[in-house]
């Protein structure tokens, strides 16, 4: 799989870019750019990654972020397999800071969309009532032109701005320290979670896929994530359990295993730890 930690984005006739994105799963590839990018999932399920917070995403999925934070929205298996009648869609707004001016968001007027500006480092997720304003102006925003397209983005960012229906995403004070010669050891790991988090993950196997001792392979994925290995395995699966409760299609005993636990034991302990809530809990409380 190709890496592509970094992306370029370029729109060669507009001062944004704008996109409907329909391909049979989201781009697999973990990544970061120098652009603020808003994004709403039209179509699709699977496991969102930015910075360092793994979420389950479904269909209305609407996220804000700041320069550089790497993220990747991993469709489910289903969508990757040969055959496969399954779709996803989303639309995606990318502009830089300086897209109008290099000074034009530190001007008195702009003070409050140069303060939202600095809380999307940690990206922002919208939610409630102002999160299908949002996807409804985004496609609107996919039909205007010129002038009134600019328009139309500094009303849908003022919007934003103004919201208390924002939360932010990654952790306080998370920083992005990954470079860009590590894409391919990082997509690597990502990847193999990914597809064997439902198996057991042994950490020699990782570190050798790494290319790095055990105890190296510990210190460097605790450094650049904020977390231990063994915790971003169970937050991926706990993501999984989360999704399979909100389906409501298994027992929690099913899904358990599903996930890649071995014990019920086990799984509601760091179920609870992660969400606060026992599976049970959970689930009634997304029903």
């Amino acid at each position: 799989m190709k890496s592509a930690l970094r992306k370029t984005i370029e729109n060669p006739v507009a001062s944004f870019t704008m996109q409907e994105l329909v391909s049979p799963y989201f781009d697999p590839n973990w990544h970061f750019h120098p652009h603020y990018q808003l994004f709403t999932v039209e179509e699709g399920t699977g496991t969102r990654f930015i910075g360092d917070n793994i979420q389950p995403f479904e269909p209305g999925d609407t996220v804000f972020l700041g320069p550089n934070i790497p993220h990747l929205w991993r469709s489910d298996p289903p969508y990757f397999q040969t055959h496969s009648q399954l779709q996803t869609k989303g639309i995606v707004v990318y502009f830089t800071e300086d897209f109008l001016g290099t000074d034009f968001f530190q001007r008195p007027e702009m003070h409050i969309l140069q303060s939202f500006f600095q809380h999307a480092v940690r990206g922002v997720e919208i939610k409630g009532r102002l999160r299908e304003q949002i996807r409804e102006s985004m496609k609107q925003l996919l039909k205007a032109t010129g002038f009134q397209a600019i328009l139309h983005l500094l009303t849908l960012l003022d919007e934003l701005a103004h919201s208390e229906e924002c939360q932010a995403i990654a952790s306080l004070g998370y920083v992005n320290t990954h470079k860009v010669s590590e894409t391919e050891r990082m997509q690597k790991v990502h990847d193999y979670v990914l597809d064997h988090f439902q198996q057991e993950i042994r950490l020699d196997e990782m570190a050798s896929l790494a290319g790095m001792s055990a105890s190296a392979f510990c210190r460097y994925f605790k450094t650049r994530t904020n977390r231990t290995f063994s915790e971003f395995v169970s937050e991926v699966r706990i993501g999984y359990a989360c999704k399979l409760l909100m389906e409501g299609k298994l027992t929690i005993t099913q899904i358990c295993y599903e996930s890649g636990f071995n014990t019920i034991s086990n799984f509601n302990r760091q179920f609870k730890e992660l969400t606060g809530l026992t599976p049970a809990q959970y689930q009634k409380a997304y029903r």
